[in-house]
């Protein structure tokens, strides 16, 4: 199996690129969260791969970070839920806000992105819940409200409690709590459940 590549950034075609390893030129398809990012040609380049054997064919993407390659292995073991597919939503969302819509189970946020029909968000959402809670940024003081209504759900879990119980009570909290304030209101209610 190929887990990485470093070269040589030879073509640049969305999605769609080609890097040169000492004289072999890998095409590599990448989400286009990647893509942006990536160096000018010419330049070098490092990327995480996934390589995809079809009967009909045989396909390498590539990614800059390695929560993208993991975030694209999650969603391919997805019933229904292609390599093509996987792109599209990555290219559509960030691994971490992708995070955030599994966790706040937001099927409009999904449905925006090309190819992806309600039926395909719903299960996207039911079958992620609970894998992509690492990919969360983690920075103090770089909180959004969603992100911190995401840690104190993820707290709440730790804890025992099931996001069912959990999500409707950190909802009805008001915003711009710290985490810790979330969290100690929150278990106040949950007790007196």
């Amino acid at each position: 199996m190929i887990g990485r590549i470093t070269g040589t950034l030879i073509e640049k075609t969305p999605p769609q690129i080609v890097v040169d390893c000492h004289g072999v030129g890998y095409e590599l398809d990448v989400p286009m969260s990647s893509f942006y990012n990536l160096p000018a040609v010419g330049e070098q380049v490092s990327l995480h791969t996934q390589f995809v054997v079809r009967e009909d064919a045989q396909l390498l993407y590539g990614f800059l970070t390695l929560k993208e390659r993991e975030a694209f292995r999650l969603l391919t073991r997805i019933t229904g839920v292609g390599p093509k597919m996987a792109l599209s939503v990555l290219s559509g969302l960030s691994v971490d806000e992708l995070a955030q819509t599994v966790a706040l189970q937001e099927v409009g946020r999904l449905t925006r992105v090309p190819g992806v029909g309600k039926k395909t968000a719903e299960r996207l959402l039911l079958e992620l819940k609970g894998k992509l809670a690492d990919a969360l940024p983690r920075v103090a003081g770089a909180h959004t409200p969603a992100s911190v209504q995401h840690d104190a759900l993820g707290a709440l879990m730790a804890l025992g409690y099931s996001d069912k119980e959990a999500l409707p009570v950190l909802k009805a909290l008001p915003e711009g709590l710290s985490l810790e304030e979330m969290i100690r209101q929150a278990l106040k209610l949950l007790v007196r459940k």
